[in-house]
């Protein structure tokens, strides 16, 4: 017999969510192996990404997402500023660019998506998995990652038409509470974000994805850069500034470094398959340490102006720079509305925000679809449609789990508490272990040197100090982000 979970005057059996669970699985089982008549012919027109400054733009749109606008800002604020991000910095040069480097070389050699490609690279072994890994963390993140998606939407549609106006800070947590727990409204937002990322989808690589990042992110650029210029006119700019910037040491704990590691392994997107799909559309002239070290630059000066937009706010209006998660939907639209011509500030705002969830989505999206797509008979509309479909499904018991579903705990969480927490503490960080061991320890290190192409007299120095990171260096760090993630 299943347990019992009691729902306010509803008894409810845990029984239907295991069969719903359980009917997804089946459904891409069953998809996964269906007829494969058409996979070499796939595979060789899977397309590719037709400029250099399309692949960093996509890129970085992958890697730029609610990690960089939301989540960074209040992290820092939590772990005392300046000092954290400097060791952020140094978690991104030693094991972010390591990290993105052997992403990127798994999906260029092998041309293949998350899974196929260590099919490719490692025959007959069950490397496989990491990327069946990828492919699960990948479905189940949209499944609640798309519920937030669509709370970005209706802040901003809200922003447009005024309303976020004209309350304490306690009447918009209020405002936010009420609005996450209605059954219907957050999952129309949610219906809509997938089909804006099913329609990019859909479209291919060079037609879809490098069209809407090319449109997408010099918009997302030129709003952060308007931001950052008005947060120097706020009243405690230099405050906010010096927060941010002015290292105090004795503010730094063993914790704070090790969530400045997972910090790095979430804003990159590290461990999802998302950088693998993504650079098997690279043509053979992208460099890839230099677009490794490109992608990182660009989305820690993201990640860093976020939090220059921010922390002057915040101290400006008497608020408290370790809010939270509830920073960005209860805290900042009394923030804005405190602010000069605000209702401008907070329709920016939220369509920045918007802009990074929905870019990270589309890479969610294109990480599952792609495999389907190249693993089945399906075409790329229908299986980019099928996904859509079954991560909807996901999405009404996490968007639910603030509302009528609150009460409904497995093992002791809500169910959109359980897919961030399967997906970041266990599914991220066994992808990343077992992505850097790979390279590290099983990759052909003659592989290695071939796609880095660093063309240097010492080149040879370089690449064994790369594997010895891979080896040693970067998994041991993740081991411990891991184990802090699951005992604290």
């Amino acid at each position: 017999m299943f347990p019992l979970l009691i729902l306010g005057s509803k008894t409810v059996t845990i029984r239907g969510l295991f069969v719903t669970i359980w009917s997804i699985l089946v459904a891409f089982y069953l998809y996964l192996h269906a007829h494969n008549k058409n996979m070499n012919m796939k595979a060789e027109n899977r397309g590719s990404f037709s400029s250099k400054i399309g692949v960093i733009l996509a890129t970085v749109g992958t890697a730029v997402g609610l990690g960089n606008v939301w989540r960074f800002p209040y992290v820092v604020g939590e772990n005392g500023g300046g000092a954290f991000l400097v060791i952020y910095i140094l978690s991104l040069i030693l094991l972010g660019i390591p990290g993105l480097m052997a992403e990127f070389i798994i999906g260029r050699n092998s041309h293949a998506n998350a899974v196929d490609s260590f099919k490719k690279l490692a025959p007959k072994t069950k490397w496989h998995w990491i990327g069946y890994s990828g492919v699960l963390a990948g479905f189940l993140i949209m499944g609640y990652y798309a519920v937030v998606v669509g709370w970005t939407l209706e802040y901003l549609v809200q922003s447009c038409m005024g309303t976020l106006s004209g309350m304490t800070t306690e009447q918009y947590g209020e405002m936010f509470n009420q609005f996450a727990s209605d059954p219907i409204l957050p999952l129309v937002w949610t219906l809509i974000a997938m089909l804006v990322s099913t329609f990019v989808v859909a479209r291919g690589v060079s037609g879809g994805i490098e069209k809407a990042s090319n449109i997408l992110m010099p918009i997302f650029f030129l709003i952060i850069l308007i931001m950052v210029v008005n947060s120097f006119f706020l009243p405690a700019s230099k405050e906010g500034m010096l927060f941010l910037f002015k290292p105090d040491f004795s503010q730094l704990t063993p914790v704070s470094v090790l969530i400045a590691i997972g910090q790095t392994f979430f804003s990159l997107s590290l461990g999802m398959g998302c950088l693998i799909t993504y650079s098997s559309y690279f043509k053979k002239d992208v460099k890839l340490a230099k677009t490794a070290a490109q992608v990182v630059s660009i989305d820690s000066l993201v990640a860093i102006l976020s939090a220059m937009i921010i922390f002057p706010a915040v101290f400006s209006f008497g608020m408290a720079p370790e809010q939270g998660p509830s920073l960005v939907f209860k805290v900042l639209p009394n923030v804005f509305q405190q602010m000069p011509i605000g209702w401008l500030w907070s329709i920016l705002f939220y369509a920045l925000l918007f802009i990074a969830a929905i870019t990270s989505l589309i890479s969610l999206h294109e990480v599952v679809t792609a495999y389907l797509f190249e693993n089945t008979s399906l075409s790329r509309k229908k299986a980019a449609l099928l996904v859509t479909t079954l991560v909807i499904v996901l999405a009404v018991f996490a968007s639910l789990s603030f509302g009528v579903l609150s009460d409904v705990k497995i093992f002791g969480k809500t169910f959109f508490d359980l897919l961030d927490f399967f997906t970041a503490s266990i599914l991220l960080p066994a992808g990343g272990f077992f992505i850097s061991i790979f390279v590290g320890w099983f990759l052909d290190k003659r592989i290695i040197a071939t796609e880095l192409r660093i063309k240097h007299p010492k080149a040879h120095l370089f690449i064994k100090g790369y594997v010895y990171l891979m080896r040693i260096f970067v998994p041991s760090c993740i081991f411990a982000v891991f184990l802090y993630s699951l005992f604290g």
